[in-house]
């Protein structure tokens, strides 16, 4: 379902959802200020952003994850009048968000949030899942390798197992294959490989150490794949916006981790959706 068109009293906001792990300062340890500040910059009134700070170490519908995640969106709707509201989320935050959007009756902030929101812009969403949590799971070599990425063991770990986001999939979210469709539109940005190479200057985009080590995981998922979820995985739900070499700078892939930075004008990209 798309969302009314927008006129002219209209107030639009941006939030911004990160992914797996618990955070406490999302602006700069997550996206980093020259990812939020370059895409609110897009906004009529630049002022109108709110960046989560929530654990989502839990599972997507734990009160400390969607409930945390509700909580902020409705003070941040109230406070600053939102009327048209575009969420940006990565990775794991792509499937809390669609559990409020699948998921109306479980909480009486949802429908509220809902009505608002105009669009969700994911970025490299788990919406399948991916192997690596089961790696993780499972205790082997990824349980290390994969330890500033995913955590350990937590319950969201557990959850994005690929067998596990089949059953939640099919029985609680709406976007997938054969399910019903969510209430707003939820478009995917696909990543699609990773460079690594110590000459190549946008290699240390987001982080030389990041990269190297999805380049290594990457090993073990698809071809296509950011190093921490395969192509399949992130266009699992909803539609997809565009796969990476399609419209960012010079056709560069985003990597898991180049996917929340300001690389390659993604940045530039999203803050021109600020005023569609």
């Amino acid at each position: 379902m798309l969302a009314p068109a927008a006129n002219a009293a209209d107030v639009t906001g941006v939030a911004f959802v990160h992914g797996t792990g618990q955070q406490t300062n999302a602006y700069q340890d997550y996206w980093k200020p020259q990812m939020v500040d370059s895409v609110r910059q897009g906004l009529s009134n630049p002022a109108n952003y709110t960046v989560i700070n929530c654990d989502f170490e839990q599972y997507m519908w734990d009160s400390r994850a969607a409930g945390c995640l509700a909580g902020q969106l409705t003070s941040f709707i109230n406070q600053r009048g939102i009327t048209r509201l575009i969420v940006v989320t990565h990775s794991n935050g792509g499937n809390v968000m669609r559990w409020i959007m699948s998921n109306p009756t479980w909480d009486s902030r949802y429908p509220a949030i809902i009505d608002k929101v105009v669009r969700v812009n994911a970025l490299a969403p788990s919406s399948a899942g991916t192997p690596l949590a089961d790696a993780v799971m499972n205790g082997n070599v990824f349980e290390q390798s994969l330890g500033w990425l995913l955590g350990y063991k937590s319950d969201a770990v557990r959850m994005q197992q690929e067998s596990w986001m089949a059953v939640y999939n099919g029985q609680y979210l709406y976007g997938t294959s054969g399910r019903p469709g969510l209430p707003r539109t939820f478009r995917s940005v696909v990543g699609s490989d990773v460079e690594s190479a110590i000459w190549d200057s946008d290699s240390y985009c987001g982080g030389y150490a990041e990269n190297v080590g999805l380049e290594t995981t990457q090993n073990w998922l698809d071809d296509c794949s950011d190093g921490f979820l395969e192509c399949s995985s992130q266009s699992a739900a909803g539609s997809v916006w565009f796969v990476d070499k399609s419209r960012t700078r010079d056709r560069e892939p985003l990597s898991h981790n180049q996917s929340r930075r300001a690389c390659f004008r993604l940045d530039t990209i999203l803050r021109s959706d600020m005023q569609q």
